[in-house]
């Protein structure tokens, strides 16, 4: 891991909590808490484990919060970022890694590999088809200039091979994440919004047809992953205006049934974005799933610890 790498850390008098939703209850409970590590991006294992990212590395803990964050030994893995997904037959992970590829990584200390092989274009994982043969990616091409120009959806196969576009419109679009059925990969685009950063909702076939627009709101809607059972989907919902999806902003956990794209349901409200929930973390029953917030000593009072939410929830 190159020194020159960097990672996000905490603020003074901030901790990350690792959080479970239970879809029974409604009750929201702690797994983890740190004042050291700013962990992110929660996966959820097949066996009742949490996968997450800290300081460029990957941690399992007990889904349950009966032990600590252990290291996910992986040698030669570069630094990775929050963009890391579960293998399909839960066996091992794809991340994102520093150098800008898409690697695997088995959980039973085999040798990882690279998946991706072009150099020049930045690759972001977001999804894996439920039959474990393709990659759904972000791909960002950087100009002479540093800046990165785009970001348009490609699938690929997790051989490395058949890299496509999937949208192509000039409007940024990222989170692409499969239907458990494999007919539907849902993502959030700026494409049917005038204004700049109006991120919201829509789905497309794998094959590139039938395009449509899920949610129309004044918010700005990011990271759509939709229940194993098919029934749902999860997204973080930030205040109108935002751009991107950054750090320690007032957002939301919504949910919203399949199918009924505008009535969501606020079921947290809290300090995040950014490292949330950038990546599928259901339970693999769809009894709950996981998250990420990042309370400050003196937290405003949009996200304080008093007050319900618009379910009847505890705002934390």
């Amino acid at each position: 891991m190159s020194e020159s790498i960097s990672w996000r850390t905490l603020q003074p008098g901030q901790r990350a909590r690792i959080r479970i939703w239970d879809r029974a209850s409604g009750e929201v409970r702690t797994v983890h808490e740190s004042r050291e590590r700013l962990y992110e991006a929660p996966n959820w294992t097949h066996d009742g484990r949490l996968l997450v990212n800290g300081d460029g590395e990957l941690w399992f803990l007990p889904a349950d919060g009966s032990g600590d964050p252990e290291r996910l030994e992986a040698a030669g893995l570069p630094a990775v970022n929050n963009d890391h997904v579960l293998a399909a037959d839960g066996a091992g992970v794809y991340a994102s890694a520093a150098d800008h590829h898409i690697w695997h990584v088995p959980f039973d200390g085999s040798p990882i590999h690279r998946v991706t092989s072009q150099d020049g274009p930045l690759h972001f994982l977001h999804g894996v088809s439920p039959d474990g043969t393709q990659l759904a990616y972000v791909r960002i091409v950087p100009e002479d200039d540093g800046a990165w120009a785009g970001a348009a959806l490609h699938l690929l196969g997790t051989d490395g091979s058949d890299d496509r576009a999937l949208t192509t419109d000039p409007g940024p679009a990222d989170g692409p994440a499969w239907s458990p059925d494999g007919h539907w990969i849902l993502f959030n685009t700026e494409q049917f919004s005038a204004l700049p950063g109006h991120a919201q909702l829509a789905r497309i076939r794998p094959d590139g047809s039938g395009l449509e627009q899920l949610t129309a709101d004044d918010r700005v809607n990011w990271f759509p992953h939709v229940a194993p059972t098919g029934d749902a989907v999860v997204y973080v919902s930030f205040e109108p205006g935002t751009i991107g999806h950054p750090e320690n902003r007032s957002v939301e956990l919504r949910l919203v049934p399949w199918g009924a794209w505008d009535e969501p349901t606020t079921l947290v409200a809290l300090n995040g974005g950014q490292g949330t929930m950038n990546v599928p973390s259901w339970a693999p029953d769809g009894s709950a799933f996981a998250f990420v917030d990042y309370p400050l000593e003196e937290s405003p009072s949009s996200w304080s610890s008093s007050g319900t939410s618009s379910a009847g929830m505890p705002i934390v």
